[in-house]
């Protein structure tokens, strides 16, 4: 098993398998993220940490204005090689330096499950609420704490060697994210946790052994 923070490596393996590797915490997320979003249609919203483009394609498809950072050149590859990328304004970037965006540039910011590879939650928090205009919001999702004290955090069987890889993940609490995006000058209007049940188990068998346990947070902030 490999890892040693090597984040973005890790990731660049990970996209040959990202969406198809049956996550749990992936099939969670979703429903609820977008269920968070509410409609975007019309809104110039930015995808921080968009990985293959899940949340940034379904973005555009409900008629928001798109633009979607990643520091993963195999994962931008991934979603660049979706249906309906070409809407969508992919940038490579490394979400520890600051965005290149002018302040208030977006009405929306959204990140999913990407706080567990965050080493600075005050800088992020800070950027994203930088390029923020004064009456948007921000929908940010990430594994809940609690998954590590079962010793999990983001990982993946490499296709080709069969090496159990992890990038590497900071053992953040919910009290973290919230300090820091009220540091930035955010204001938390929601904070939901999740856990599997038993019905979602029998379609993300990998959840069973998390039935009942938190896997998720989703907080809905605004500027």
């Amino acid at each position: 098993m490999t890892g040693a923070f090597d984040i973005r490596g890790g990731y660049d393996r990970w996209a040959a398998v990202y969406d198809h590797d049956g996550n749990p915490l992936q099939g969670l997320e979703e429903p609820l993220f977008r269920a968070a979003l509410g409609d975007p249609r019309g809104a110039n919203a930015l995808d921080l940490g968009c990985g293959t483009g899940r949340h940034a394609l379904w973005l555009a498809a409900c008629g928001a204005h798109v633009t979607a950072v990643d520091f993963s050149e195999a994962m931008l590859a991934a979603a660049r090689a979706k249906a309906g990328a070409n809407a969508v304004r992919f940038v490579v970037h490394d979400l520890s330096r600051s965005l290149p965006f002018a302040d208030g540039a977006f009405d929306l910011v959204v990140s999913g499950l990407v706080l567990e590879h965050v080493r600075d939650l005050d800088g992020f928090f800070r950027e994203a609420r930088r390029v923020l205009n004064p009456t948007g919001r921000a929908v940010i999702s990430a594994m809940h704490p609690a998954m590590f004290l079962r010793g999990t955090q983001a990982r993946f069987t490499d296709p080709v060697s069969g090496e159990r890889v992890v990038p590497g993940s900071y053992p953040h609490s919910i009290g973290a994210f919230v300090t820091a995006a009220a540091g930035a000058g955010f204001r938390l209007t929601r904070a939901d946790e999740y856990a599997p049940d038993a019905a979602f188990a029998t379609r993300f068998p990998r959840a069973e052994k998390y039935i009942d346990w938190p896997m998720l947070v989703v907080l809905q902030l605004s500027a």
